[in-house]
């Protein structure tokens, strides 16, 4: 079999408030609010003899000390978040996640249903 390229993905979530100290006077994103993020982490390479690209449970275990600074508390206090628009915290996990699971190549969070925002590495 010939091995090629692949990506796999771990999905996590928290729940966090946060505000948008940069939006214009009256915009609703400047008030407080919360929400229930959803995490996509994509890892690529080629599979291993095991036949994956990085465990599962390694991803989980790498993003454990994010989600802990991360869930249940007000983004806008965590360094580096003081504007934490979703584009900016994708990018925050991205730095994080590479620097422990060098396969990462991209990070999706969701703050609702309806709106995301997807980081990849550049190459």
């Amino acid at each position: 079999m010939t091995l090629i390229r692949t990506r796999v993905y771990k999905d996590l979530r928290f729940d966090a408030a946060h505000f948008l100290p940069n939006v214009p006077k009256g915009h609703k994103c400047g008030r407080l609010h919360g929400h229930t993020y959803r995490v996509r982490m994509w890892c690529e390479g080629v599979p291993n003899e095991q036949g994956w690209i990085v465990d599962y449970a390694e991803i989980a275990q790498a993003a454990a000390p994010l989600l802990d600074v991360l869930d249940h508390h007000l983004l806008n206090e965590v360094p580096g978040l003081q504007n934490p628009t979703t584009e900016i915290l994708a990018a925050w996990i991205l730095e994080r996640m590479k620097a422990a699971i060098p396969e990462v190549c991209a990070i999706e969070v969701r703050e609702s249903a309806t709106t995301g925002c997807v980081v990849t590495c550049q190459n």
